[in-house]
């Protein structure tokens, strides 16, 4: 079933299904996480997983933000912290390769480790797109 907007938008187990894979074989979310967030609201009642989601998309694109500029301007802290935020989320909804991404960027860049790191901090940034495309037209826009 394709998606459709909704000005109040929910996030049935159908929806939750196909945020699974986003294409390209790549997963986008853990099937196992979304099933441990919908057994916090069983039956959907409250739309606790959509909200969740909504949430979580809503701190993702604050933090894309951050991040980029503190990139630009070689903010290692400010992009250390960005990386532990998202670490966190991720890992929390089930974007498992971004939170890995996070926690070997914020280990970089806390340790010095700094060969290399401008492919993962693209690498990063290119997961956090591939998130937030193939979740804000599920969640909608608040």
């Amino acid at each position: 079933m394709p998606y459709r907007w909704n000005p109040h938008p929910r996030w049935p187990a159908a929806q939750a299904e196909a945020a699974v894979s986003a294409g390209g074989g790549l997963a986008l979310l853990d099937a196992t996480a979304l099933a441990r967030l919908r057994e916090l609201d069983p039956g959907d009642r409250t739309g606790l997983l959509n909200r969740i989601l909504r949430i979580y998309t809503q701190s993702l694109e604050r933090m894309l933000v951050q991040w980029r500029a503190a990139r630009s301007a070689g903010d290692v802290s400010v992009m250390r912290h960005v990386a532990h935020t998202l670490k966190s989320s991720s890992a929390s909804v089930g974007a498992l390769r971004l939170s890995m991404l996070c926690a070997d960027v914020e280990a970089r860049l806390r340790d010095g480790r700094l060969e290399g790191i401008e492919t993962q901090l693209d690498l990063l940034a290119a997961e956090s797109e591939r998130i937030l495309a193939g979740l804000l037209p599920r969640v909608g826009q608040v």
